[in-house]
């Protein structure tokens, strides 16, 4: 891979450090490296690869830079603002937030599901939602073999998917000290249906992004998909039941196999062992763990899987990286 000069925007947040981790870890090649952050941030050191990097300022001149890619996770109403500015400035922006998802300018993207999409960018290229990019990846060699019909989600959501805020509700409400920093009921002990905010037909706005993103990404909007989001008192990984209807008939070891082979899994699925994907196993990794993998014995052609993996890893950063792997 060519190097490349690249800009951080959000790195002082709980996805921009992870970013760092991840950067380092897969060795990504680089000339130049820009950290942005909100005032707040500004003048913080932060040490890199054995260098210390000053976080700068984010406003409208920070990409008049030599940039080339910058990948972005300050949320939606700054990538609204700051990514067209730095895409006329010619940087490839790689937005981690919900901005520019469902915009049909803009690719979305998961690596080892569509990365020919990557080509069709404009300057900006968008992450998925963290708990569609973990089904997708399943979901692709399945869809492509089986032909899905419906997909029924039922997520179980860690709280480091609401940051930092998340993170504290939990920790102080299992010494006892129930705060609603994050959420309008206690997390500990409890499970949330209730993710984003409440639409008009009684969905909530991170089940309707499931719903679209899933289908944008497989390029079939004639999938049937419905969805129940649930936050759960665990600090990291999302878990999610996932059952599939499909056109085509299936073998179970078929099945197995498939998903064996496939980019980006790790099967786990060997019942009597008790073996499945748990989230404190999967926590701090970078692939989406698959196990119990059975029929549903109520409808033609139905499969029950059980999907893991780490929300703010593979779930943002990881995969946010990936693309900027895609684009050099």
């Amino acid at each position: 891979m060519k190097k490349t000069n690249l800009a951080i925007v959000g790195v002082t947040g709980m996805v921009g450090r992870t970013f760092l981790k991840v950067l380092e870890e897969r060795n990504f090649p680089f000339n130049e490296l820009y950290l942005f952050a909100s005032s707040k941030s500004a003048g913080e050191l932060i040490r890199f690869k054995g260098k210390e990097y000053r976080v700068e300022e984010l406003t409208k001149d920070s990409f008049n830079k030599n940039i080339d890619i910058a990948l972005f996770s300050a949320g939606a109403s700054i990538s609204k603002i700051y990514a067209p500015i730095a895409a006329k400035h010619g940087v490839i922006v790689v937005d981690n937030s919900s901005a520019w998802r469902m915009d049909d300018s803009v690719p979305l993207i998961v690596p080892e599901v569509n990365p020919q999409d990557v080509k069709k960018h404009k300057g900006i290229i968008a992450n998925p939602n963290c708990s569609t990019i973990q089904a997708v990846v399943p979901l692709k060699p399945l869809h492509d073999k089986y032909t899905i019909k419906r997909i029924v989600y039922s997520t179980y959501q860690a709280v480091s998917g609401s940051g930092v805020k998340g993170v504290k509700d939990l920790n102080e409400g299992l010494k006892g000290n129930d705060l609603k920093l994050a959420y309008p009921h206690p997390i500990a002990g409890n499970c949330l249906p209730h993710i984003d905010v409440f639409l008009d037909d009684g969905y909530t706005k991170e089940e309707i992004k499931m719903i679209n993103e899933t289908k944008k990404i497989l390029g079939d909007n004639n999938l049937r998909i419905t969805a129940t989001t649930v936050r759960v008192p665990v600090k990291d990984c999302h878990s999610e039941s996932i059952n599939i209807e499909f056109e085509k008939q299936f073998e179970l070891e078929d099945v197995k196999e498939l998903l064996k082979k496939a980019p980006g899994i790790i099967l786990q699925d060997d019942p009597d062992k008790n073996i499945y994907p748990l989230a404190r196993s999967v926590a701090g990794t970078n692939e989406v763990y698959v196990g119990r993998l059975r029929r549903d014995y109520s409808i033609e052609n139905g499969l029950n899987m059980w999907v893991v993996a780490d929300n703010i890893r593979k779930g943002a950063a990881t995969n946010t990286v990936q693309i900027a792997e895609l684009l050099i």
